[in-house]
């Protein structure tokens, strides 16, 4: 009879444990260390009985692994937050995310994430034009870069190199007040290619260069802690990474992937994306200090697929037109 009392209290106990114990979760991230820790910790603190396992690195670097786990048939990530869109439309082509509806987008404008819910932006990274505080002139327009005033005065990062330029470059391609033409005009007023927009803002803030193309926080941080810079929304309106999260198809843990998007798409998560400096994609939020109000922004148009499918032929044009910088 103890036997018997003994054996059915570990049995209750496996079952307790069980009952308690945590899923796990992993994640492919290409946020700054600091930003994911903080990203994975509020969707830890929300969810106690799930544990995510996250790696941290650029995006490109990621999808490399990405493609060699998966080629090599080891276990892939449930869930990625990487940076753009275009990586994003490639892995859907690729019939590797799973469609997810989250209620959460409701609220988001249409123009942030796939239709069919393959995958979601988090957040709006614009590209604009960042200036020296003794430029000669303070921009308001795209336009104002292709003046004779500032000859050989503009950086800008290269395509070849950063995402947020191939995004860039790919929505002004498809404005017809600019196009093509804006390059070859750039080219002719001497600007002259970084790798990527660190690299932009290094040349700006030493004063190497008056004017650069440039990510919005990277400049308005830099201005925050004393930085010779100004940033500038131009009146056409600026392109935008969209920092987009979604599930892997095959995942083994569906319902934690679920929901950790439905989290980083929460007033929550869009909060946590307030406090690290970032425009929440929650157009219902305030801006981060140092920020334009939100309706003076004027997002442009993106065709994600259209610009995965031009990828290739619009970075061959920019590598004859600057060379491979």
């Amino acid at each position: 009879m103890n036997n018997k009392r003994v054996l059915a209290a570990v049995v209750l106990a496996l079952i307790s444990a069980s009952s308690w114990a945590k899923s796990t979760l992993t994640l492919y991230t290409s946020q700054p260390n600091d930003d994911a820790q903080m990203t994975v910790s509020a969707f830890e603190k929300a969810h106690p009985d799930i544990e995510v396992k996250w790696i941290r690195d650029g995006t490109s670097k990621l999808i490399a692994r990405l493609q060699a786990e998966l080629a090599a048939g080891s276990a892939a990530p449930d869930v990625l937050l990487i940076a753009d869109s275009v990586t994003m439309e490639s892995l859907k082509k690729q019939n590797l995310l799973a469609a997810y509806k989250s209620p959460e987008a409701a609220r988001f404008d249409p123009q942030l994430f796939d239709k069919e819910g393959y995958y979601y932006g988090t957040k709006v990274i614009t590209t604009g034009i960042a200036y020296h505080t003794k430029a000669p002139l303070k921009p308001t327009s795209w336009l104002d870069l292709l003046k004779p005033e500032v000859k050989n005065m503009t950086t800008l990062p290269s395509p070849l190199y950063s995402g947020a330029a191939q995004i860039h470059q790919a929505t002004l391609m498809n404005d017809p007040a600019l196009g093509w033409q804006y390059y070859e005009k750039l080219k002719q007023n001497g600007a002259m290619p970084q790798s990527g927009n660190g690299a932009v803002m290094s040349a700006i803030a030493s004063g190497s260069k008056a004017y650069g193309v440039l990510v919005d926080y990277l400049a308005i941080r830099e201005k925050a802690k004393g930085a010779p810079v100004e940033f500038l929304f131009p009146k056409e309106g600026v392109s935008v990474v969209t920092e987009p999260v979604a599930m892997m198809k095959g995942t083994k843990n569906p319902q934690g992937a679920k929901e950790f998007i439905d989290f980083v798409l929460s007033d929550a998560g869009q909060k946590l994306v307030l406090q690290q400096g970032y425009l929440p994609a929650d157009a219902t939020l305030p801006v981060p200090k140092g920020f334009p109000p939100r309706d003076s922004i004027k997002l442009m148009p993106f065709d994600a697929a259209k610009a995965l499918a031009e990828t290739e032929a619009n970075k061959k044009r920019f590598a004859d037109l600057f060379g491979n910088r």
